[in-house]
């Protein structure tokens, strides 16, 4: 008993420190990173102008759905779509940063085209 409250415990403790540590990232700074991936040269400078119709605007999604569609991109479990460009530059980052950036992105708001 002990050593499983000792396991849940140090999970917990582990989990919090990465939480932490993607608080402590620039999401802003990571998606506009060219040696991460320059996601501006897809979906803008803003997220909520891509060059392309067919690439999503990002600015504003939810941040739970963001972060999951990067780690199914990164992972292959996504494999559909544009995910084929997506999928070589996933590479370049890691779950903090992803994780970043998801939240960065949730944070922005995009007007609609009037």
């Amino acid at each position: 008993m002990k050593m499983l409250l000792m396991v849940a415990v140090c999970g917990l403790g582990m989990a919090l420190a990465a939480a932490t540590r993607a608080a402590e990232l620039d999401g802003e700074a990571i998606f506009k990173n060219p040696a991460k991936g320059g996601c501006t040269a897809c979906h803008g400078k803003d997220a909520a102008t891509p060059i392309l119709p067919i690439y999503p605007r990002l600015a504003g999604q939810n941040e739970g759905y963001l972060l999951q569609q990067m780690k199914d991109i990164k992972s292959g479990a996504r494999n559909n779509g544009m995910t084929a460009a997506m999928k070589g530059i996933m590479h370049m980052v890691n779950d903090e940063e992803m994780a970043a950036v998801a939240k960065w992105l949730a944070g922005l708001r995009w007007a609609s085209a009037k």
